[in-house]
């Protein structure tokens, strides 16, 4: 395996269905991540583009291929295994946010540190360092209802970065933003991947997070046509 690699895939599939109503929805894609730097995974809807994240981040199983994370197969990990894997190495951000709104913002980002076993304390001073990164102070302790979409999804990255993980997996983050919000949501994933050292792959139909994003690939019915 590359030594630049995360992440690698051999003929991955994902098939839903049987019979008639078989739907291919990845067809046999052999795909290399490299590590610290930001992929876009690009193309209409339908193209495979949320399976292949569901795959990439073990929320989801392959009917065939493999993939290895770190040079190690996870495709064959059973649940258990693959939920401590999620926890400490992967963070995920979706395009609904899928904040808790009976907690506070803050709750929100220090929540996945308390699976970690992380002191109060340092999950509290971690959540707020990463609130004041992603521009979203002095509102520490709202609802996140009470926030506008855009700080929702800052703050839905603020608490997939908070343990550190190696690859945060994005599926359409600006899916409910404007151009500006969806712009400065961009920048922040570019300082974070400098900043925090993560591998993030973003599945996106924004043509203009394509065009910034320094690798990516083009999905059509489940294949990759280019990148």
């Amino acid at each position: 395996m590359d030594n630049a690699a995360i992440l690698r895939t051999e003929g991955l599939s994902k098939t839903y269905g049987n019979g008639l109503e078989k739907t291919i929805a990845l067809d046999n894609v052999d795909l290399q991540i490299t590590r610290g730097k930001l992929l876009a995974v690009c193309g209409p809807s339908g193209s495979g583009k949320t399976t292949l994240l569901f795959l990439l981040g073990g929320l989801d199983k392959p009917t065939s291929g493999r993939i290895y994370f770190e040079g190690v197969e996870v495709s064959n990990m059973n649940e258990r295994r693959l939920s401590k894997l999620r926890r400490k190495a992967f963070g995920f951000v979706f395009q609904n946010y899928n904040l808790v709104d009976e907690l506070t913002v803050l709750e929100n980002v220090m929540l996945t540190m308390m699976f970690e076993g992380k002191r109060d304390a340092e999950r509290k001073d971690r959540a707020e360092e990463l609130l004041r990164r992603v521009e979203v102070t002095g509102k520490e302790r709202r609802r996140p209802s009470q926030l506008s979409a855009g700080e929702q999804q800052r703050v839905a990255v603020a608490r997939a970065v908070a343990n550190r993980p190696e690859l945060v997996l994005m599926d359409e983050p600006t899916g409910n933003l404007d151009q500006e919000n969806s712009q400065q949501l961009m920048r922040l994933v570019a300082d974070m991947v400098r900043e925090e050292g993560a591998t993030f792959v973003v599945a996106t139909h924004n043509l203009e997070i394509v065009n910034e994003a320094p690798s990516k690939i083009f999905l059509k019915s489940g294949r990759i046509v280019s990148g």
